[in-house]
């Protein structure tokens, strides 16, 4: 176990910092997507298709993450993603067109997943046992605010003009990479780095994912996490459309929303130590079930409304909180040794399903409330049928 000379707080701070990064490039630029429309000339499906762009490398760059990051070092793998993370975003700032936009996007994806990926595994490498259940879930804690908190900011930064809010990111970034170098240490020390080649990287996923519990818990976790992000992703037509919102009232479901994480990870902290993990999965997914089913209750009885529509939406991510630092950390435990890669996988699983979501599932549901609620139900399926073929569940 890594020395530790920084307290547990701080470290849990930086760490959420650097896995908020995804949130805060996702979320950030919702508010302007009818601006960025109009002066690039772009319609809303092309604004929309930005998300995919940046989505896709993401997810498939955090196959490499985290082997990288196994291979090089932990902070060197952080320094060059959010290094390149910030040059893509003053690209996208000053992008004279959708297309180039795209492509900063992209950009931004490929080098955006380090610090998550990374993150995740730092928190292992740092803490065990119920320090580390505890730790994960302050760091989620932190990280659910990003959320709430982007849009916010995006709206306000859209008073001045679009382009400063990539300016913003950009800043982010920076500042989390000052944080990580001052105070995370090194934690995949050079003699137990592996040889970064194609042949270990894929032994190394073959390991992983030839692990049936490993794969079942990370799937069941993406599937939980991507029965909200639909919400996310379909925002700008949820609110302004649906709810009749503003684009500066991004908040009134933002907010709540990340209130239900928050309690939700305050939740798993205090279970820390007091509860099995197969007792807090249970009541997580009992939970989860429950409201899934009042949400759809909700679409089919009452017209639509801000407060009925979002209020499901946050009481749901009250289980999904819950669950999400036990499945972390179970699927973490299952390779030890390539706890790097172990993490990629995670975070893959997790963006494969958002990237799926954004590009193919979202255009399809978000003609109304309903079709977002029977696709969160699906997505809750999903995560059910993996769980109950897991030992968190069976033992």
């Amino acid at each position: 176990m890594q020395k530790i000379t920084s307290s547990p707080l701080i470290l849990s701070f930086v760490l959420a910092s650097l896995a908020a990064l995804a949130p805060f490039a996702i979320d950030t630029y919702l508010p302007a997507f009818q601006v960025m429309g109009e002066n690039l000339n772009a319609r809303d499906v092309h604004i929309q298709q930005s998300l995919t762009f940046y989505l896709l490398p993401y997810a498939l760059m955090t196959l490499f993450h985290g082997a990288i990051s196994d291979a090089i070092g932990r902070l060197t793998t952080i320094k060059w993603g959010l290094s390149i993370f910030i040059l893509a975003s003053i690209g996208c700032a000053f992008a004279p067109n959708v297309e180039t936009l795209w492509f900063f996007r992209a950009l931004q994806g490929a080098s955006g997943g380090a610090g998550n990926t990374v993150a995740r595994a730092m928190v292992r490498d740092l803490f065990e046992g119920p320090q580390a259940q505890r730790v994960m879930a302050t760091v989620q804690m932190l990280f659910g605010i990003a959320p709430a908190v982007a849009p916010i900011i995006g709206g306000l930064l859209l008073g001045i003009n679009w382009q400063f809010i990539f300016l913003f990111l950009a800043l982010y970034a920076f500042l989390s990479l000052m944080a990580a170098m001052k105070y995370l240490p090194e934690t995949m020390p050079v003699e137990k780095r592996l040889p970064l080649s194609v042949n270990q990287v894929i032994t190394s996923y073959k390991q992983i994912f030839g692990d049936k519990e490993f794969r079942y818990i990370v799937l069941a976790s993406a599937a939980n996490f991507s029965a909200f992000f639909i919400y996310v992703l379909a925002s700008p037509i949820f609110l302004l459309k649906h709810l009749g919102l503003s684009a500066h009232q991004f908040g009134w479901m933002f907010i709540p929303t990340v209130c239900g994480m928050i309690i939700g990870s305050y939740l798993a902290k205090y279970a820390a130590g007091r509860f099995s993990y197969q007792q807090v999965v249970k009541f997580a997914y009992a939970w989860m079930t429950f409201i899934v089913l009042l949400n759809l209750l909700i679409c089919y009885t009452f017209p639509v409304s801000p407060f009925l529509n979002i209020l499901p939406i946050a009481l749901f991510n009250i289980g999904m909180a819950l669950a999400m630092p036990v499945l972390a950390l179970a699927s973490l435990d299952r390779h030890p040794k390539i706890r790097g890669t172990a993490a990629s996988g995670q975070a893959f699983m997790q963006m494969l399903l958002s990237t799926v979501s954004a590009g193919l599932i979202v255009p399809l549901v978000w003609y109304a409330p309903v079709g977002l609620a029977w696709a969160m139900a699906a997505y809750l399926a999903l995560g059910w049928l993996m769980i109950f073929r897991s030992k968190l569940w069976t033992q």
